[in-house]
């Protein structure tokens, strides 16, 4: 089996605020390996961009740090890197594809310019007009139309579906070993976020990156992702190949997900909520963070005293693993979506 490119090592993440110290990833690990897509799926706050933000070093230090584990990039700590050093890998071999691209891209430089910079910051040695050209050929690759014309327009004359492609292309200007996609079809209509899945599919297959997926989107991931990790309050709850996870998951909050997607498949009337809020991560309960939410906990105590370790399954043995004192009673608790398919057949 192939090494992994990027190695995550109990990663730690904290930030100082006027109510107290939040730890936002706690003890996270997870392994991206070549070619492959990673989806990263939780809800707001569950530390799934923060994750990977941090270890670029693009989260404000302070109040943010790390305060523990690694992150092995080719045997290379990012976490320990200089300023200059993480400056010469960003945008170049680990590249990164924002949430919301209007705030991402500069309103007052043409989206051929900014383009054209990311381009130029890893080859110095190029010539403007190169550059340029480079910048045509890679909106023309992601499917702006009339691209040697919208290479001088104004990110605010590109709609959001066009500005999300021209922060694709910019991300792949430099053919990246890894591809960071943080939540890339939020702000986008179902239609919009169809046309680009089909040009994060091409992105990979012109530049052969591996790519970390963060969403919350069941449904990009299940159409997208090799293996899942799913993350709640900080923590991974639950890892292992997208099959494995989306019809046999061995953790409640995994599960709980699920069952809050709403289907056409299926004739449901209201969709089921996860119950409670997510908790603050300045105060977490005690044991499994989950457990005040948890339907399967049922009061038993070992949830709320004690952290269950992320442990193999019985559904995937060491490659499928879950948080959860319990998760072998989940076998008996069909998927959501595998059932859903069951009974439309």
């Amino acid at each position: 089996m192939a090494e992994p490119i990027l190695e995550i090592r109990d990663l730690t993440v904290e930030f100082s605020t006027e109510d107290g110290l939040v730890r936002a990833v706690a003890g996270v690990s997870y392994d991206l390996y070549p070619g492959e897509v990673l989806g990263i799926v939780g809800e707001s706050g569950s530390g799934k961009s923060v994750s990977m933000l941090s270890v670029l070093g693009l989260i404000p230090m302070p109040p943010g740090q790390i305060t523990a584990g690694e992150a092995l990039y080719k045997g290379q700590d990012l976490a320990k890197m200089s300023k200059k050093e993480l400056r010469l890998l960003r945008g170049g071999e680990l590249a990164m594809i924002f949430q919301d691209p209007m705030t991402s891209l500069n309103p007052v430089f043409t989206i051929g310019d900014q383009i054209s910079e990311a381009v130029l910051t890893h080859n110095p040695g190029m010539k403007a007009e190169v550059a340029r050209a480079r910048a045509i050929e890679l909106l023309e690759s992601v499917g702006v139309p009339f691209a040697e014309r919208r290479v001088d327009q104004y990110p605010h004359e590109f709609s959001g579906g066009m500005r999300q492609r021209a922060m694709i292309a910019m991300a792949m200007a430099n053919n990246p070993s890894v591809l960071i996609a943080d939540e890339p079809t939020t702000a986008l209509d179902v239609t919009i976020q169809a046309q680009i899945v089909e040009v994060i599919k091409a992105a990979q297959e012109h530049t052969h990156a591996a790519i970390i997926l963060i969403t919350h989107d069941l449904g990009l991931i299940a159409e997208l992702a090799d293996r899942v990790v799913v993350m709640y309050a900080g923590r991974v709850v639950e890892i292992g190949d997208v099959y494995t996870i989306f019809d046999a998951p061995r953790h409640p909050y995994t599960i709980g997900l699920m069952n809050s997607l709403a289907r056409v498949d299926i004739d449901k009337e209201r969709l089921e909520p996860i119950p409670g809020q997510p908790p603050s991560l300045i105060s977490l309960p005690p044991g499994c963070a989950f457990h005040p939410r948890c339907v399967h906990s049922q009061g038993r105590e070992v949830c709320r005293t004690d952290v269950p370790a992320l442990r193999a399954t019985d559904a995937g043995g060491a490659a499928h693993r879950s948080a959860c004192h319990f998760s072998e009673e989940l076998a008996s608790v069909r998927s959501p979506i595998a059932a859903g398919s069951e009974g439309s057949r």
